[in-house]
């Protein structure tokens, strides 16, 4: 959800919605993300016993790599094939590339298909048109019974002034969410947390909107 230093127009914005986008942005040589966990994981991940782990919009694999130092078995998603070859890259250079896995697939469509994980987590993926309450019901499929469900994205806010009104309307407030929960789930966590970035050199307060729910049945 980053522009390209310059104000995107909708068409700009519809297209980095979709894997061509990411796979130019991820063909570089340079890093995009500072390859830190990020911080909602670390506060809610750090009390759970490792078990094994989907992370679902992956990119450059911080997270998967910070799972998998913790003691998880993790499978790194992503609809970005360079994106999941370069966080496959980091977890060999990290010593964790044998508790890790690699699966190309797109959150708006993903399906369980069977599969299931103590921990289903989703860091800052946007899908446009409110779509992340559709995607939230997907990844619950893949919880598995006493398993937890974490979806951290950013909440509205002015410091995002400059981005499209596709992009701003594809921010979410934690609540909106929880009509995506099936039955058998329980909200643990519900809330925006005050989160300080750095951008272009300016230091801004956001909002990270975080949704934990346990699955009870």
């Amino acid at each position: 959800m980053s522009g390209h230093g310059h104000h995107l127009t909708e068409e700009e914005a519809a297209a980095i919605f979709e894997p061509p986008a990411w796979d130019e942005r991820y063909s570089g040589a340079e890093q995009i993300w500072s390859g830190n966990p990020n911080p909602q994981l670390v506060a809610e991940v750090a009390g759970l016993t490792p078990g094994t782990a989907l992370d679902v919009g992956c990119g450059e694999g911080g997270d998967v790599i910070w799972l998998a130092r913790q003691g998880w078995r993790v499978t790194g998603a992503d609809f970005s094939a360079n994106g999941l070859a370069r966080a496959a890259r980091h977890a060999e250079e990290a010593g964790v590339a044998d508790r890790t896995d690699w699966w190309q697939v797109d959150a708006r469509t993903f399906t369980a298909d069977g599969r299931s994980y103590d921990l289903v987590t989703s860091h800052f993926l946007h899908p446009p048109d409110g779509g992340m309450v559709e995607v939230t019901r997907r990844l619950a499929e893949a919880v598995a019974p006493g398993g937890h469900l974490l979806v951290v994205g950013h909440a509205p806010h002015e410091a995002f002034s400059h981005l499209t009104a596709s992009q701003s309307g594809a921010m979410f407030v934690a609540e909106e969410l929880l009509p995506g929960l099936p039955d058998g789930f329980e909200a643990l966590v519900v809330e925006q947390r005050p989160r300080t970035v750095t951008r272009d050199g300016v230091t801004v307060g956001i909002h990270d909107s975080t949704l934990l729910a346990r699955r009870t049945s």
